[in-house]
């Protein structure tokens, strides 16, 4: 596919959807279906606008059935599927078009997703896009009757075990997705889209709290001292900021965030994205709270050459400021979290550190996690 996009400065290469790939092989056995002649390609436009033309793999077609695959090329992305081969197989129905999930495609079986319980995991758009592929076939060769398309991905199963598919409910394999229809390479879309999707099964088990967890720490921090909440945790990973805008537009009443305090640190400064590549000032920020806290300027000097706020911890703990300062930075905490959320949602947070014996929490912490416990 020749469509780039710039990640910092590297030109990657854009792929496409495994909804575009059904589409796109739908299209290609409805045509095969209608006029029992093989098709090599398939060219379909995406929900972006972008057109593409597809080679069609593995043709094979009578009067009453016709099937082929089309070859998913992620482009640049480090995407487990890529290279899967998606297929769709097209038969004649009195009416209408109805869409199958077979060997490889799994189902939903938990609220809150884009289909139903029992539904095949194909998503609204990539349906929408089998829909109208299959139809203007219908009206090329002038065909009045329907269709059944059954899309299968013969790996699926087992490629399903690696995705977020089994910790979100749908089972038996991957699921077919895409809302533009174009993969870009490195996007944070997909990460935030991930994130709002578990957000919304939450809420529609009828959860009032949101609880984010930053990663493996927290995961391990929720299983130790809070089992009861290890399959109600949504990993927001970096993404604490537009995690908690999804909290607060699906209207949770609470959001509580749980990390470790190497990532929540960077909240003191109001850095809502915790990854590297957008900012550090960890140490800058137990500096400015160490000097709030009245550490002398040696010690924060010393802070300043630190590789991990457990080691700056250390450091302050040698002049009895450890304390202090923590207290000064769980204020700054409390302070850009309550803006992030601009009492639309009380947010609360839980920062531990496992070296340190760290335990933080903010104002409204302890009141939510009793929440917690009452739900």
């Amino acid at each position: 596919m020749d469509r780039f996009v710039y990640r910092g400065t590297e030109k990657l290469r854009c792929g496409y959807t495994t909804g575009t790939c059904a589409a796109a092989a739908a299209k290609a056995a409805a045509e095969m279906l209608l006029t029992q002649h093989k098709v090599t390609s398939s060219a379909i436009v995406t929900p972006s606008g972008v057109s593409l033309l597809l080679e069609v793999h593995e043709q094979s077609f009578n009067s009453e059935r016709a099937s082929c695959c089309i070859v998913k090329d992620s482009g640049d992305d480090p995407d487990i599927t890529n290279g899967i081969r998606v297929f769709a197989a097209v038969e004649k129905s009195e009416s209408g078009v109805t869409i199958i999930g077979g060997k490889g495609i799994g189902r939903v079986t938990k609220k809150g997703l884009d289909q139903p319980v029992g539904e095949a995991a194909i998503n609204s758009v990539p349906r929408r896009m089998i829909i109208e592929a299959v139809r203007e076939m219908a009206e090329m060769y002038e065909y009045s009757g329907g269709f059944t398309v059954t899309v299968s991905v013969p790996d699926g199963e087992k490629l399903a075990a690696n995705t977020f598919n089994p910790r979100m409910g749908i089972v038996g394999g991957i699921s077919i997705i895409g809302t533009t229809g174009i993969v870009e390479p490195m996007s944070n879309s997909a990460i935030i889209e991930t994130i709002r999707t578990e957000a919304n099964m939450r809420r529609a088990e009828g959860m009032s709290t949101l609880i984010l967890s930053v990663g493996n720490y927290s995961d391990d921090f929720i299983k130790t001292h809070a089992p009861y909440l290890s399959e109600k945790a949504v990993t927001c990973s970096n993404f604490i900021g537009e995690a908690i805008d999804i909290g607060v537009s699906m209207e949770f009443e609470n959001i509580l965030l749980i990390g470790h305090i190497g990532k929540l640190v960077k909240l003191g400064s109001g850095i809502m994205n915790t990854h590297s590549f957008y900012a550090d000032g960890r140490m800058e920020t137990l500096i400015a709270c160490g000097a709030l806290a009245g550490a002398d300027i040696e010690t924060l000097r010393r802070i300043a050459d630190c590789v991990t706020a457990d080691s700056a911890i250390d450091i302050l703990a040698e002049k009895d400021m450890a304390e202090p300062t923590l207290e000064v930075l769980i204020r700054r905490i409390d302070h850009y979290l309550k803006c992030r959320v601009r009492n639309k949602s009380r947010i609360g947070a839980v920062v531990f550190s496992f070296k340190n014996n760290v335990l933080l929490k903010t104002e409204d912490a302890d009141d939510i996690i009793n929440t917690l416990t009452e739900e």
